[in-house]
């Protein structure tokens, strides 16, 4: 069961079908039914048959679902309607307890991405990050932790949680897991801010970002994929560490007069991965 490397996720309520295929012809890279947020309490049976509905369907694009939390009754519910069908991969909200998450993975055994969105659930994120071998992806649920920190998240500078998101960037590659997910930008008509807010997560070690409406997915994926001028780089560091390998060399100098060794390579491997 392998990870999409997705720039973006749209988030698609489980109660319109219709926005499935949209979303499905549209250019996000993935898509996530939504079972908890956006379906209101007196609709959750209807969205759990479309959700089962949908993921038996072969569909272009990777199709994973958030459930509601997997401790309430909903989500007790939500794994028992998930459990046996061929659904991609589950995002769990409120991810704190590690035995919980352990569990859910032996019913569903599928790709978990974990939304860690308390106080608890940042303190544990490395433990929840290696609770089982179904765990592939992190992301903050930022809205949520801001609400149970009792802080503000100012827009302005967005830096009132960087210490969580540099939390989360450490513990996921801690455990051997790709680069955090970025949480929603929610102001929808804002794409400045949005843009300034993705740039500053992808410099931070996050990769790809949760989207809630169609036209936020143009400034994530310029975010997201390298430039041309980046590709060249990259190549230009792998092969010249095959040289310099040749030579018996570990580190030396490029053409710019700049200190390069295998650990600045690295970062041009996994690049290159990224646009294969």
């Amino acid at each position: 069961m392998s990870t999409p490397s997705a720039r973006s996720w749209l988030y698609v309520p489980a109660v319109r079908p219709d926005l499935l295929h949209k979303a499905m012809e549209g250019a996000a890279d993935a898509v996530v039914l939504d079972l908890e947020d956006a379906v209101p309490h007196q609709r959750k049976q209807e969205a759990r048959a479309n959700t089962v509905a949908a993921v038996r369907q072969p569909w272009p694009k990777p199709l994973w679902v958030r459930i509601n939390p997997p401790h309430l009754p909903a989500g007790e519910e939500d794994v028992a309607a998930l459990a046996g069908t061929p659904v991609q991969g589950v995002r769990v909200p409120k991810s704190e307890n590690p035995t919980e998450l352990r569990r859910l993975a032996h019913r569903l055994d599928v790709p978990l991405h974990l939304l860690l969105e308390t106080a608890l659930g940042v303190e544990r994120a490395y433990e929840l990050a290696t609770a089982a071998p179904q765990v592939r992806l992190l992301s903050l649920g930022e809205a949520d932790l801001a609400a149970d920190l009792r802080v503000t998240d100012d827009a302005d500078d967005g830096g009132t949680l960087d210490w969580a998101r540099g939390r989360l960037v450490h513990a996921a590659r801690a455990a051997r897991l790709p680069g955090p997910v970025q949480s929603v930008w929610t102001a929808v008509h804002d794409i400045d801010g949005l843009t300034t807010s993705t740039r500053r997560a992808h410099n931070r070690g996050f990769y790809g970002r949760s989207v809630v409406h169609p036209r936020q997915i143009p400034p994530v994926h310029r975010v997201f994929t390298p430039s041309d001028e980046e590709i060249d780089e990259a190549r230009r560091l792998v092969a010249s560490l095959q040289r310099a390998s040749d030579q018996g060399s570990g580190a030396w100098l490029d053409a710019h007069g700049r200190l390069v060794d295998p650990a600045v390579v690295a970062r041009a491997h996994w690049l290159l991965e990224h646009v294969a």
